[in-house]
């Protein structure tokens, strides 16, 4: 890795200048002063991890690439012929070891692991709210090496020992300014991963604090806990996903969203107070959203809306799914796409009072989660019982599955790639998985790849070049 104090200065300025392609201003964090001085009171820390949470939402992270590649590296969306030149190389999986996007996120998870440290290492009197900021610090920095490691290597369903990703896990006015570790093993890293999410879910407080009430806009201490079932089915420790899973479906307090709200749901801009559907979001308001760049606008027609959906995806829904209604075919407002199945999940792109949330992790996800590793572990039942709990929730008229064994698998993997479409998962799913890319004739589609096969060496990305210059104890991935 480049050197801290190195990466202190880049990582000011990545989210403006890392791509020739993306202008923008995003809202840094304050870390020009030593961690000891700039943070000694509980706002300190407060506005600490507010910046925290800048750092999250940038173009560069959730923001924008890491969802939009998610979809568009498989077999959910596509960059129609009419688009605005962004994620092109992605598309096509022309992906080199100096792809302005590998860069942007590898460069920007790090900067957020950085913030994440200085938090954890603040000395501030113990306190409820002390506990419920540094537990969100924890989950943040686990958060953001799950990415790294299901993006930068191969997935730990296959080797455990395989090249992961570097740890870092102290600011560098501990650790000195030139340190240039090597990239610890897939399983080092997801047991680093864990080790956070598992101190998040021990210190943070059941129902958040005066700073931090419970609410999606901040990570609590049952989001910690679903992101580590996420963690755990990535993994592949199915057992554990179970736990996981199970500790926020009986104790989180979370609902699913009715059939006839679901639209009204994903229209609405605001956090949720209510524990309905969302887990947590990254907030985008007039404030805090990234302009023209937002990742909504790459599927909004008012925006570039050139992410379009495949068009056998769509067919898979049925007519009484309350799911086909966030979709918009044949619509006036994309002329120059006839035909074009647009997700149309994000409509506040250019809304005068608030803007579009990105959405991290979701009820369903969670239950499809317990389903999916329910039924890796043989027990079809419950797998059933969970997945209909999803399917059933947003097809009333749907009787449920009753496949067995791996044909449930399946069908588990293929609710999950209808319910969170656009929202970023499939090409780790796939991955994870060891699924071939199949991308069905689209017309109007930019894309001419149409199959990626389990060995291509393209379905890990590269580590960037000024990475592995700056730091020979980084190797680079294969074939880059």
């Amino acid at each position: 890795m480049k050197n801290l104090k190195n990466i202190y200065i880049l990582c000011a300025v990545v989210i403006g200048l890392t791509s020739c392609k993306k202008t923008f201003l995003n809202e840094l964090p304050p870390s020009s002063l030593p961690v000891t001085t700039s943070i000694k009171t509980e706002g300190d820390l407060a506005d600490a991890v507010s910046g925290m949470y800048a750092t999250l939402r940038s173009i560069n992270s959730f923001g924008g690439n890491i969802p939009i590649i998610g979809d568009e590296l498989a077999d959910n969306t596509y960059v129609s012929s009419s688009n605005s030149g962004y994620y092109l190389p992605e598309e096509n999986y022309v992906l080199i070891s100096t792809n302005a996007e590998a860069s942007q996120i590898y460069s920007q998870c790090y900067y957020s692991i950085l913030q994440a440290n200085r938090i954890l290492y603040a000395n501030v009197p113990a306190s409820n709210n002390v506990s419920q900021l540094k537990g969100e610090a924890y989950a943040a920095r686990a958060l953001n090496y799950l990415t790294l490691v299901n993006i930068f290597a191969g997935p730990a369903t296959v080797s455990a020992t395989a090249p992961g990703v570097p740890i870092v896990t102290v600011p560098e006015f501990v650790s000195g300014p030139f340190i240039k570790p090597a990239r610890a093993s897939v399983g080092a890293v997801y047991k680093q991963i864990i080790s956070d999410l598992d101190s998040a879910y021990a210190m943070m407080p059941v129902a958040g604090t005066t700073l931090h009430p419970t609410s999606s806009d901040y990570i609590s201490k049952y989001a910690a806990k679903a992101i580590e079932s996420r963690a755990y089915l990535y993994e592949g420790d199915y057992t554990n996903a179970i736990t996981a899973a199970l500790l926020v479906v009986q104790n989180g307090g979370y609902t699913l969203t009715p059939p006839t709200n679901l639209v009204a749901y994903w229209n609405n801009p605001a956090s949720i107070t209510t524990k309905v559907e969302t887990i947590f979001e990254l907030e985008l308001n007039l404030a805090t959203n990234n302009g023209f760049q937002s990742f909504d606008n790459f599927y909004n027609q008012g925006g570039y809306g050139q992410n379009l959906v495949y068009q056998a995806l769509y067919n898979q829904y049925s007519a009484t799914d309350a799911r086909k209604n966030l979709f918009i075919v044949n619509s006036a407002t994309a002329p120059s796409r006839p035909g074009a199945v647009i997700l149309n999940k994000w409509i506040n792109t250019l809304n005068a009072t608030d803007r579009d949330n990105v959405k991290i992790i979701r009820y369903a996800e969670v239950l499809l989660t317990l389903a999916e590793a329910y039924a890796r572990t043989g027990d079809d039942f419950d797998a059933q019982t969970y997945v209909n709990m999803v399917a059933q929730k947003r097809d009333p008229a749907f009787i449920g599955y009753i496949s067995t064994g791996t044909q449930l698998a399946s069908d588990i993997v293929t609710e999950r790639q209808k319910e969170l479409v656009g929202e970023g998962f499939r090409w780790f799913d796939v991955n994870r998985l060891q699924l071939p890319i199949n991308r069905p004739v689209q017309a109007g589609s930019y894309t001419y790849l149409a199959s990626i096969p389990v060995t291509d060496y393209r379905r890990i990305f590269p580590i960037p070049q000024a990475e592995t210059d700056a730091n020979k104890n980084t190797t680079q991935n294969p074939g880059y």
